[in-house]
């Protein structure tokens, strides 16, 4: 399938499916007129790429994950999980980095808030 037709199938923009092929997340041929093709197992290999994505896992690890996948679902082979166990771990520590973060600009803000309301 061309590259338009990928698009209108998975809901993606063409200027995305053209990103997830230069990142290496997604395999097209070209035809002798330089259009690419797409084979049948594209529109699962686009919906993998959202699923991750929207996991939050950011394009490198996507594309060492991307022919670990068992099946047609979104279920990975054993041999990653660790790998996901921590990419979890790192999303734990940023949530709670973010959470300090949001703590202490609170109490700033409600500082600053008690003064101007004393001044």
């Amino acid at each position: 399938m061309k590259i338009g037709e990928l698009s209108r199938e998975t809901g993606v923009a063409v200027r995305l499916l053209r990103y997830y092929e230069d990142q290496g997340l997604l395999a097209s041929r070209r035809t002798e007129g330089g259009h690419r093709q797409y084979g049948p197992e594209a529109p699962a290999a686009v919906a993998r790429i959202r699923t991750l994505l929207a996991a939050g896992l950011p394009t490198r690890v996507i594309r060492d994950l991307m022919p670990c996948f068992a099946g047609d679902g979104t279920k990975l082979q054993a041999c990653v999980l660790g790998h996901l166990t921590a990419q979890l771990a790192e999303l734990d520590s940023r949530m709670a980095d973010l959470a300090q973060a949001r703590t202490a600009l609170r109490d700033i803000l409600d500082a600053s808030t008690r003064a101007l309301a004393h001044a």
